[in-house]
């Protein structure tokens, strides 16, 4: 293996870990109260392990290593389900709301993090100082599930929750964003600050050792059942 790939490796590892340990200390840590829920404890990403799963030794997408049979490993986290499709989650709060399913409206609150690159925020309700956010308050967002107007991970992801519930989804590159949308309008959802756009899409268009995978907090507020609202044209 040419030595200079060897140290982007290294150099890789030691980002996750800066990114993960950025996010445990930042907003992660305060997503019940972010949310508007009194709690006495903290929520924080798990320590990375190796899960015995179908997706055990895949590695992450990383352009500069594409075509090659080493990288990245994938990282899996112990007390995160994970479902077929390779998506890993955490329910943190029951809803006691509404269920939804294909073809129902959903309103959701969210956060984004650039777990895979230093942990990084795209998206958080309240100000980061010095960060790459800068807004006071994100805005909602709302699709029709099944309608393919956002990515897999979080079309799939909320159909865990009732309304109230809150949960962590990672995101791995497949069910993340996809090529060709720049600027995020045809599949969300779309950090609300240009700020924010542009660290999620240095991460996204990046060719070099970077790993792709995001994590986001996301909250149900709202399910309009199909059928029972007015479809927009």
């Amino acid at each position: 293996m040419n030595i200079f790939l060897l140290l982007g490796l290294l150099l890789a590892s030691v980002a996750v870990c800066s990114g993960l340990q950025s996010v445990r200390t930042s907003s992660i840590n305060n997503i019940l109260y972010k949310f508007g829920v009194l709690t006495s404890g903290v929520v924080a990403l798990p320590i990375m392990a190796n899960a015995d799963s179908a997706f055990k030794g895949k590695l992450e997408y990383q352009p500069a290593l594409e075509g090659l049979d080493y990288g990245k490993p994938r990282t899996f986290y112990p007390d995160f389900t994970q479902s077929k499709s390779g998506l890993q989650y955490k329910i943190v709060k029951e809803g006691e709301g509404k269920s939804c399913k294909t073809g129902d409206r959903v309103v959701i609150d969210w956060e984004g993090y650039t777990i895979g690159y230093y942990g990084r925020p795209f998206q958080t309700r309240n100000k980061v100082k010095g960060g790459a956010f800068d807004a006071t308050e994100s805005d909602n967002f709302r699709w029709i599930l099944g309608s393919n107007t956002a990515i897999q991970a979080l079309d799939e992801g909320v159909r865990y929750l009732k309304e109230g519930g809150i949960a962590q989804i990672v995101v791995p590159v497949e069910l993340g964003y996809p090529i060709g949308d720049p600027d995020h309008e045809l599949v969300g959802p779309k950090p609300s600050t240009f700020s924010g756009q542009r660290a999620l899409n240095f991460v996204l268009d990046n060719k070099n050792l970077i790993d792709k995978t995001l994590l986001m907090n996301i909250k149900l507020i709202r399910v309009d059942q199909n059928g029972k609202f007015k479809k927009e044209t």
